[in-house]
């Protein structure tokens, strides 16, 4: 049963995972280290859906690779 489920859900993990990953502002985190617009280190705190974002971009690679090592194994 988990080999005939397992595949639909890495493919919809990794469906929302890209979405997330692209839903994301562009101009915050290591974009500025590696010459991004934002000359002279101005640094801001996420809030709101910047933040919802983000934990659900960690929480569904954590998922993404845990269905990948459980599919592995």
């Amino acid at each position: 049963m988990l080999e005939k489920v397992l595949p639909i859900i890495q493919i919809i993990s990794s469906v929302l995972l890209i979405v997330t990953i692209l839903l994301q502002n562009r101009e915050g985190g290591a974009s500025g280290i590696l010459g991004g617009d934002g000359v002279g280190g101005s640094f801001y705190t996420k809030r709101g859906m910047e933040k919802g974002l983000l934990y659900s971009t960690i929480v569904l690679a954590l998922f993404f690779v845990g269905s990948s090592i459980l599919s592995f194994l």
